[in-house]
C-alpha cells in the first residue's frame, strides 16, 4: 500500500489508475462500498485501485465556521482507506490553489497528468472543479476526449437511510457509538500517546492510561464507556471515561480516560488505541471519593458483563 502526500510525491511514471474522489471521513460502510467497488472495477481492467482524498475537509476553506469535526484523524483514514482496498492513496493539500482549479484543469492535471486514470468511480451528485462547476456529465465529456471510462455508483443505504458522514457525527457526539458502529462496519476509535495525568484514578484504586488530547479521532459525548484497549498489538477490555471531572471540579478542558481490566502496565509515552463498544451512564458528580468509587465498581461489573470478562476475583464467591 501507498500514500503520496501532495502531488510532488506522485512518481511520473505512476501506473495507469482507476480513481475514485472525496473526503472520505469516518470511513464508513458507505465508503467502504465504494472503494470495494472500485477494487472490482481496477481488477477487471488490470488498473490500480487508487483513492484521491484532501489533507483536511474542504469546508475548513471554504467555510470555517461550518466545518464540522473530523470523525478520523489523517493516520487513521489513510490506515482505513488501504484497509478497505485502496492500493494507492493521493492526499492533496487543499489550499487556494486546488480551490481554484477550474473543472478542465482538475480533469486534466490531477486525473489525467497526475493519477493517469483510465477509469473515474464517483456518485451521482459528484461535483467537481471551482465553485463545484462540474459535473457528472461534464466528466463524461472529457472522459471521452481525454480516454477514461466513467462509472457512476448509488448509495448505500442502512435501514433505508443514505449512510453519511454527518450521521455518524451526529451518533457519535451524542454517545451512540454502538449505533455508530452499524455505520462504520467497525467499532469508533480513538488512538494517541499516553501522557501524565493528575494520578487521581491511581489514588482511588483505578489506575487510568490519559489519551493525549491531541489523540486522533472524534470524541464521543461526556459519559462511562466499554471499550477495547490496543498497546503494541495487544488488545485488551477497559472501562472509559470522556469529559471532565465534575466531582473534583479538575478543569473544563475534556480528556479521556481508560482503566484496563486486569491489567497493570506501563503505558506513558506509548500509543493507546480505545475502541468504544457501548455507552455505560453520563458523567455524574458525586459527594465524595467513596461514592464515586462505588459507582466506579459498579461501572466495571456492568462493562466486564458486556466485554465478556469475569467478574473481578473479590466479587467471586
Amino acid at each position: 500500500m501507498t500514500t503520496f502526500h501532495g502531488i510532488g510525491e506522485v512518481p511520473a511514471d505512476i501506473a495507469p489508475s482507476a480513481v475514485t474522489i472525496g473526503k472520505f471521513d469516518g470511513v464508513h460502510l458507505g465508503h467502504q462500498a465504494v472503494i470495494a467497488r472500485l477494487r472490482d472495477e481496477a481488477r477487471s481492467r488490470d488498473l490500480v485501485p487508487t483513492v484521491i482524498t484532501f489533507d483536511r475537509n474542504p469546508l475548513a476553506l471554504l467555510d470555517p465556521a461550518s466545518c464540522p469535526p473530523a470523525i478520523v484523524g489523517r493516520g487513521q483514514e489513510m490506515q482505513l482507506l488501504h484497509d478497505a482496498g485502496a492500493d494507492q492513496v493521493i492526499e492533496l493539500v487543499f489550499d487556494e490553489q486546488l480551490r481554484s482549479l477550474d473543472p478542465e484543469r482538475f480533469v486534466r492535471e490531477l486525473l489525467v497528468e497526475t493519477a493517469r486514470a483510465r477509469l473515474v468511480l464517483v456518485g451521482r451528485d459528484f461535483r467537481f472543479g471551482a465553485r463545484g462547476a462540474g459535473d457528472v456529465d461534464a466528466l463524461r465529456t472529457w472522459g471521452a476526449e481525454l480516454g477514461f471510462e466513467v462509472v457512476v455508483v448509488d448509495d448505500v443505504a442502512a435501514d433505508g437511510r443514505r449512510i453519511s458522514s454527518t450521521e455518524l457525527r451526529t451518533l457519535i457526539e451524542e454517545g451512540r457509538v454502538a449505533d455508530a458502529a452499524k455505520l462504520l462496519g467497525r467499532l469508533h476509535a480513538m488512538r494517541g500517546g499516553v501522557v501524565h495525568g493528575e494520578a487521581r484514578g491511581r489514588d482511588l484504586g483505578y489506575r487510568t492510561a490519559n489519551l493525549s488530547p491531541d489523540a486522533e479521532g472524534m470524541m464521543p459525548a461526556d459519559g462511562v464507556y466499554a471499550a477495547w484497549a490496543s498497546v503494541d498489538g495487544r488488545r485488551v477490555g477497559a472501562a472509559v471515561s470522556v469529559g471532565v471531572n465534575p466531582t473534583f471540579g479538575e478543569g473544563i478542558e475534556r480528556r479521556l480516560e481508560a482503566h484496563l481490566l486486569d491489567e497493570a502496565l506501563d503505558l506513558y509515552d506509548r500509543e493507546l488505541e480505545i475502541a468504544f463498544v457501548e455507552y455505560i451512564r453520563p458523567m455524574r458528580k458525586f459527594p465524595d471519593a467513596e461514592a464515586l468509587v462505588a459507582q466506579m465498581h459498579a461501572d466495571e461489573l456492568r462493562i466486564r458483563q458486556i466485554l465478556g470478562y469475569p467478574a473481578p476475583a473479590d466479587t467471586v464467591s
